[in-house]
């Protein structure tokens, strides 16, 4: 599956944005959706995902902040971010999985910056 990230950005802080993946060459129906982010210099962290059986997580620090949603008639995962905060810029990446596969798909990434 080929993932294609948009909705990066710049905005200020208290701001918000919403990120799209849209997926192409295979439904998304039976895979985990995730999102991934990478600040410089720091590891990637593991955002949000939802799973092909509905289950939804949050890290931490994004909670009651971020949403996750997935459209798979439409073959999409979106991530509504509010209140932003500068510790939220990174490069904010699309990952799909199948489940007990082994198959997964990265796309290419997605800049978003948090102005304080």
């Amino acid at each position: 599956v080929q993932l294609v990230e948009s909705g990066g950005g710049l905005v200020q802080a208290g701001g918000s944005l919403r990120l799209s993946c849209v997926a192409s060459g295979s439904t998304i129906r039976d895979m985990t959706m995730s999102w991934y982010r990478q600040a410089p210099g720091k590891q990637l962290d593991l955002v949000a995902f939802t799973s092909n059986d509905g289950r939804i997580y949050y890290e931490e620090v994004v909670k009651g902040r971020f949403m996750i949603s997935r459209d798979n008639g439409k073959n999409t995962v979106s991530l509504q971010m509010n209140d932003l905060k500068p510790e939220d810029t990174a490069v904010y990446y699309c990952h799909a999985e199948r489940p007990f596969t082994g198959y997964s798909s990265w796309g290419q990434g997605t800049q978003v910056t948090v102005s304080s």
